[in-house]
């Protein structure tokens, strides 16, 4: 109370920058950047099974991945962090203990996988079911269809939202300083508790949190941009009707030769 009482109502500008230019918090940067991609390759793989089960024509599929949606969208990722690192140890008699970093990269990973569910859903619902007639027309199966034309599609359509789960998921890691990992916001714990200085503290957090979610903004605007040109038309030009300009025939053309080399190659 004594040591926290005499810094009250200043903010020490020395103790911010030495703690910001100082290396303390280059390692759990990296940490907490490695624990959100290996989530986000967790959460996606478990996204596009779910929302593969969910367009499948297996219905006794539905109700599991809804089930599996409905329970972890719903309950905070922080008591699934704590279950993943406690729970399991409990439930399986101590004979599994995960530890730290990997329980936390499940907790993340699992709690992703229910937000990526809908996500995939929605993107390829979103790609124009004229493709999928088109792609039939041409004698492809319903495997090579989703393969080479709607999820080419739907790719681009799900780099923003995706791109957006992962700055979230890069803030999550926050959480996992409950089950000590040493990331950004646990590090900054253990610095307070050696200065005192809480807001100089949580200023230098911040930042290192804006410079990683900049970073990740960044690839999402280059990815953005890739997708973007890869694409034939605007998304509001019609390439059907007598509206459809000229150059959809090329686009057409190009898809029946992508089809006719599909076919002819696989």
């Amino acid at each position: 109370m004594g040591a926290a009482s005499t810094y009250a109502g200043s903010f020490d500008t020395h103790t911010f920058w030495s703690l910001l230019d100082s290396t303390l918090f280059v390692r759990p940067a990296l940490i907490a950047l490695a624990a959100a991609l290996a989530a986000m390759v967790v959460g996606i793989v478990l996204g596009i099974c779910g929302a593969l089960a969910l367009s499948s024509r297996i219905k006794s599929l539905h109700p599991a991945v809804r089930g599996y949606v409905w329970l972890f969208r719903g309950t905070p990722a922080l008591v699934q962090i704590i279950f993943w690192y406690d729970g399991v140890s409990q439930l399986s008699g101590g004979r599994i203990n995960l530890s730290p970093l990997v329980a936390g990269i499940i907790a993340l990973g699992v709690n992703e996988g229910a937000y990526m569910t809908e996500i995939v859903r929605s993107g390829l619902l979103a790609v124009d079911p004229g493709q999928r007639e088109a792609a039939a027309a041409l004698g492809l199966s319903s495997g090579k269809t989703l393969r080479f034309v709607v999820a080419h599609q739907a790719l681009r359509i799900l780099v923003p939202p995706v791109s957006n789960q992962f700055i979230v998921l890069l803030k999550n890691t926050s959480l996992l300083f409950v089950i000590s990992v040493p990331e950004i916001f646990g590090t900054g714990q253990i610095a307070f508790t050696e200065n005192y200085r809480y807001l100089e503290v949580l200023a230098v957090v911040s930042l290192w949190y804006l410079a990683l979610t900049a970073l990740a903004t960044f690839v999402q605007r280059r990815l953005e941009r890739k997708f973007g040109d890869q694409d034939g038309a605007p998304t509001d030009t019609p390439t059907t009707g007598p509206d459809a300009p000229k150059d959809s025939k090329l686009g057409w053309r190009r898809m029946r030769q992508e089809a006719l080399s599909v076919e002819g190659g696989i």
